[in-house]
């Protein structure tokens, strides 16, 4: 009677096994990622903080007409009058966290949505509208134009604040070309996006545009 012979394993069998492994492995480590994003949140509760900080000076300064505030060296309490321009100024600063704090929403929902794990959203009443069809794309270019407003807020406020002398013209001129640097950039990563769409995918864009 013949012996039964023991099966042996085949080699061939181990590296598809490894590597299947190993790619499960870097796959899951997209998920390192989400502290980044629970740090920005953190972030986000400060803005909110300092908003409605803002707010509070806003409000008592709007109807006292006096602003106060600690000289740095003194540490005194020194009284500024508290008028349209004050105001005006005040208002560009809520505006100013407003717009970061929606670029922080940007950054979260959309860098998660594309770089860890999907939300499932769909038919949420409240899903964001370019939350459908974001891509890293989609995420950079609308990142950009964020940018260019939170800027354009920026620059207002530096040339209001210049009619009362605080602001020199070489401050302007290298915030006004630090804008047009912005806008540049943004026009180039929405130039590179269109190039880099099929024209199938281009349909697609404009049919959902409608």
């Amino acid at each position: 009677m013949s012996e039964l012979s023991t099966p042996t394993p085949d080699p061939t069998l181990a590296g598809p096994r490894y590597s299947s492994s190993l790619g499960a492995m870097i796959f899951a480590s997209r998920w390192l990622q989400a502290p980044l994003y629970l740090g920005l949140i953190i972030a986000q509760v400060v803005y909110v903080w300092q908003f409605l900080k803002e707010l509070w000076h806003l409000l008592v300064g709007g109807f006292t007409g006096v602003h106060t505030t600690e000289d740095p060296v003194t540490h005194a309490v020194v009284e500024h009058a508290f008028g349209a321009e004050e105001i005006m100024l005040a208002v560009l600063g809520l505006v100013d966290v407003v717009m970061i704090s929606n670029l922080l929403i940007m950054v979260i929902v959309g860098g998660y949505e594309t770089f860890v794990s999907r939300m499932r959203l769909d038919g949420h009443p409240d899903q964001p509208e370019w939350l459908s069809h974001v891509n890293a794309n989609v995420l950079k270019t609308k990142l950009a134009m964020s940018i260019i407003g939170i800027s354009s807020v920026h620059l207002l406020r530096t040339f209001i604040e210049s009619s009362s002398g605080r602001i020199t013209g070489e401050i302007m001129l290298w915030q006004t070309v630090i804008h047009l640097a912005f806008v540049v950039s943004a026009l180039a990563l929405a130039w590179i996006d269109r190039m880099s769409l099929t024209a199938h995918q281009r349909a697609a864009n404009a049919a959902a545009a409608h």
